[in-house]
């Protein structure tokens, strides 16, 4: 089966019809690691029925496993940093490489800004932990590139271990279950709503496109 990349104009050509649902924030509901953190904490938020679909998802898992949050919501202007960042890794390792090899090749691993599931807060980084709060073996660490990982990021990667295969697949059952879809590049990247799941479940639009996290009042305190 051929990988639809997020840099595809297939993606970008899906109109959006934003639902209005409200950012709101993960932190009560499931466990999040702080390895993303930002000064304002947007990394732990996401669209409201996003959350409703991984707290869905954490009630089809095994006894003794959760997920563990790691990235939902990502600002603009920060998706829009990390893609040309890995832009000009990409650029500098293969000079020969042509302006779209290199789009292409970067949206792997990040998405292009302009169609970012995670700017929408339609998608979520995440893992799986024991009822320990260790994480499972998953082949990678979460957030591997291709050249870090020699291409293991690949949801369906071939030379895993029988666990990690396993334990991505646990994983994998859980969120499709629940009605989000895998960007297969990243095993760790799964979304609803936003267009690259429009395409790959043939929705007419998007339920999300990109927002802005409300900027929350100061306190009033002497």
């Amino acid at each position: 089966m051929s990988i639809i990349l997020m840099s595809d104009p297939r993606v970008a050509a899906i109109p959006v019809a934003d639902c209005g649902e409200p950012l709101v924030d993960v932190r009560k509901s499931l466990l999040v690691d702080d390895r993303k953190a930002d000064a304002a904490n947007a990394f732990a938020h996401l669209r409201q029925g996003v959350l409703g679909r991984l707290l869905h998802a954490q009630s089809l898992l095994p006894g003794g496993l959760r997920l563990l949050f790691i990235e939902g919501y990502r600002p603009s202007h920060l998706q829009r940093r990390y893609f040309e960042e890995y832009a000009d890794e990409l650029r500098t390792a293969n000079p020969a490489w042509t302006q779209e090899q290199v789009h292409e090749a970067a949206s792997r691993f990040v998405s292009p800004p302009e169609i970012a599931p995670h700017s929408a807060g339609a998608a979520v980084d995440l893992t799986l932990v024991d009822a320990d709060g260790r994480e499972l073996d998953m082949g990678t660490r979460v957030n591997a590139s291709p050249e870090e990982s020699d291409g293991a990021c690949y949801t369906d990667a071939p030379g895993l271990s029988d666990r990690a295969r396993t334990n991505r697949a646990t994983l994998g059952s859980a969120l499709s279950s629940a009605g989000l879809i895998n960007y297969c590049t990243e095993w760790w990247h799964w979304s609803v709503g936003d267009r690259y799941w429009a395409l790959q479940t043939g929705q007419p639009a998007a339920l999300y496109g990109p927002v802005d996290l409300p900027q929350q009042p100061r306190s009033s305190g002497r």
